[in-house]
């Protein structure tokens, strides 16, 4: 007995130290890796030689977890990660550590220990959620229990089901009912599963005139049961939501059970909302539940529980059946998967439970209520005026009358653009405070909406009420920016087509903020390919330019796929702004940059043809040194000796070329001051061409001979880096001289 504490205890520790390794943010990386000995080359490296230890194993996993997160946010979030789990949480791992333990016991100790730990789970659960006189399967797919109830539906309904197979099924075809808002794919699965047509899943629409529209519509599902009996198919299963998954409202379970009961049809029932069945006060509605056939729950998120099995709870008085289901096995080891769920909940204890998840309703509430007096902020209630799910949306209707623009600034393409600022909405709020675990859901009705579910985020992300009052005063923020960006967008697409053609208005729907413009080349003579290169260019340079205004507003390039290339879109702007101001900011802008490319597109011409100019006359002038001084001082030895008795002094002179003046001289007074002025030669000037200096500007065209370019009056009209940028994509080196005297330009 002291062996098996002592093990016992030997795992508590390993995973202790397991999770004090995993957990520790600023452990540092091994400062190198010891070289094996390879035995076979075939062998992966980490299987190599005699293997490693735990600690190595566990460091491995910890750079593996981790790894992205380090690099992009920092050594911070590691410990972040974790801080959360809880003691808990720590029960529950280990639990997954005891499993593994006591699968090694002896048979009949086995036996007896998993049905102890099977039997009291399920009857924790039943009595904790108050559905008596149950049976529990536990899973780790949440969407199999669902499949082991409906096996289990189809052995009760067809007797021969288990000796002539799917056989019984092509004469009365089963037919399987759900609600419109459902989980997306859950029937698909549970036909994919059963192995059954998708014409034995019969999707019934929700509500259109009275109650809530995320709730299944009663009378149409009565009228499609006996569509179906008439057919001679046999309704088998219907699965109805305590809480659907996009905004947590409860169909009308009441007579949904009633329906079931007089047509024999199984009743199961999941959502987020069963989990308020512990709590001392429970709506009618919810309560329900409790009168299903089955349903599942999923504590690991309702309590904060890493890990854990979801549960299926079911009523069925055949044990042969529910084993022919799967839902109960002889297996001694799957009975350990209740094992987690069974340290948690005794460490929990019944007000740690009760607690965790009246807090999370609290928090709905406590959101719920200061949301009603945030402007600009539509609710989605309905009927649910309990639900633990808080549904809210920015509606630019509530608040129109008050913002400045145009009222009907949000008419063209409504739908599409208050969906696209929710959902930016809900971005900015996850990312401003991702404590409070909002999301954005798609709703077919009201379309893009906010989603506050304390009951799958708070026990994970231990959110507080300091967390939604927070969220709420993000939301001040945010929101007031959001209606008068809404109300500018008109004003913006009319002042963007005043300046047409200098500007384009882009109309992406899509884009959350004032919108995308374009400034259109105004260059004349250009091919489709080349106008789209230049408009490239100029909406480049564009954008850096705005990006560099001292301004709180946000231009970028926009999503990562839209349908328009080369805009610039604005983003988020306050009610101060100036729009016809900034419109023409922008147009003004893209002027200048266009007409300084065109002036270094006219110097470039200029240069090129200044630089032919002065070959020809530099060819002319070795021709005529040739004549001159005759072929034997070509020769090289003959030369030397003739230059050395009788010199002669060379008449090739260099050549400056003034860009503005578009002449081509001699060098001759530039030289002649230099030496008066007792300049550094040339030959001993530093090449510079990453600072701006006034002077000269020497370009090798051949070994011995040069031109100057003139550009001391051009560097207050085009930046002198620009220029020496634009020479060497023309491949046309480019060097400096100091500074000659004034006489001298």
């Amino acid at each position: 007995m002291m062996m098996v504490d002592a093990a016992l205890a030997q795992v508590g520790k390993n995973l202790s130290e397991a999770m004090r390794i995993l957990g520790d943010g600023q452990m540092e990386a091994d400062a190198g890796t010891e070289s094996r000995r390879l035995s076979r080359t075939i062998i992966p490296g980490p299987l190599q030689g005699d293997g490693q230890d735990v600690t190595t194993i566990l460091h491995l996993v910890h750079h593996l977890i981790y790894e992205e997160e380090d690099e992009e946010e920092g050594k911070d979030k590691p410990s972040q990660a974790m801080q959360n789990v809880g003691e808990q949480g720590h029960m529950a791992l280990l639990g997954h550590s005891l499993a593994a333990y006591i699968s090694v016991l002896g048979r009949e100790r086995l036996r007896k220990l998993t049905t102890r730990i099977l039997s009291d789970t399920t009857l924790w659960l039943c009595r904790i959620f108050r559905y008596e006189s149950g049976s529990a399967y536990f899973h780790e797919d949440d969407r199999d229990g669902l499949v082991k109830v409906c096996r289990l539906a189809i052995n009760a309904r067809y007797e021969d089901y288990t000796t002539e197979g799917y056989a019984v099924l092509s004469s009365t075809q089963p037919v399987i009912y759900q609600s419109a808002s459902c989980r997306p794919g859950l029937g698909q699965h549970l036909c994919s599963q059963l192995g059954l047509p998708l014409s034995s899943l019969c999707t019934v629409p929700c509500n259109t005139i009275f109650g809530s529209q995320h709730q299944m519509d009663v009378a149409l599902l009565d009228k499609l049961i006996k569509e179906d009996i008439e057919a001679g198919k046999l309704p088998l299963l219907l699965i109805a939501n305590a809480g659907t998954p996009g905004a947590g409202h409860t169909d009308k379970l009441g007579r949904l059970k009633e329906l079931c009961d007089q047509h024999s049809i199984w009743l199961h029932v999941e959502g987020v909302n069963l989990a308020t069945l512990a709590l001392a006060q429970v709506t009618s509605a919810v309560m329900a539940a409790t009168r299903c056939d089955s349903m599942t729950l999923t504590p690991g998120r309702w309590l904060g529980l890493p890990a854990v099995t979801a549960v299926t709870l079911y009523r069925h008085e055949d044990p042969a059946l529910s084993l022919a289901a799967g839902l109960t096995s002889s297996q001694p080891v799957e009975k350990l998967r209740a094992l987690p769920l069974w340290l948690s909940l005794q460490h929990l204890g019944h007000n740690g439970i009760i607690e965790k998840i009246r807090h999370a309703a609290a928090l709905s509430q406590q959101l719920l209520l200061k949301l009603k007096s945030v402007a600009c902020i539509r609710i989605s209630v309905e009927e649910e005026p309990n639900s633990p799910v808080v549904l809210f949306k920015f509606s630019q209707e509530l608040c129109a009358g008050s913002s400045g623009g145009s009222v009907d600034g949000f008419c063209a393409g409504e739908k599409e653009v208050l969906d696209t600022f929710n959902r930016w909405l809900g971005d900015q709020l996850a990312q401003l405070v991702p404590s409070s675990g909002v999301d954005v859901v798609e709703l077919e009705d009201e379309g893009t909406c906010v989603r506050f579910s304390p009951l799958l985020t708070a026990a994970v992300l231990g959110t507080q009420q300091e967390d939604v009052d927070e969220l709420v005063q993000k939301l001040l923020e945010l929101v007031p920016m959001m209606s008068s960006t809404m109300s500018l967008r008109q004003d913006f697409r009319e002042e963007t087509h005043r300046r047409a053609p200098l500007l384009t208005y882009i109309e992406e729907l899509s884009w959350p903020g004032l919108g995308a413009v374009r400034y259109e080349s105004q260059a004349e003579g250009l091919d489709e390919s080349r106008r789209k290169e230049e408009v490239k260019k100029i909406n480049n340079a564009l954008l850096t330019k705005l990006q560099e205004l001292d301004t709180d507003i946000i231009f970028s390039t926009g999503p990562e796929f839209v349908a328009e290339e080369d805009c610039i879109f604005v983003g988020m702007v306050t009610d101060d702004i100036d729009v016809s101001e900034l419109v023409e900011t922008i147009s003004a802008l893209g002027t200048d940059i266009e007409e300084s490319g065109r002036l270094l597109e006219n110097m470039t011409e200029r240069v090129r043809k200044g630089i032919l100019e002065a070959e020809l006359q530099l060819q002319r002038a070795n021709e005529e040194k040739l004549i001159e001084e005759g072929m034997l001082r070509q020769l090289p030895l003959v030369g030397s000796v003739l230059n050395w008795f009788s010199p002669v002094e060379s008449s090739i002179k260099g050549r400056t070329f003034n860009l503005a003046a578009g002449s081509l001289d001699s060098t001759d007074v530039t030289y002649s001051t230099k030496v008066q002025a007792g300049r550094t030669p040339l030959q001993e000037t530093p090449t510079l061409t990453s600072k701006r200096l006034p002077g000269r500007l020497p370009i090798s065209l051949m070994s011995t001979s040069f031109f100057y370019l003139n550009v001391s009056d051009l560097t207050n009209r085009l930046p002198f880096s620009m220029f020496c940028e634009l020479m060497n994509d023309q491949e046309i080196p480019v060097k400096t001289v100091p500074d000659l005297p004034d006489s001298a330009r």
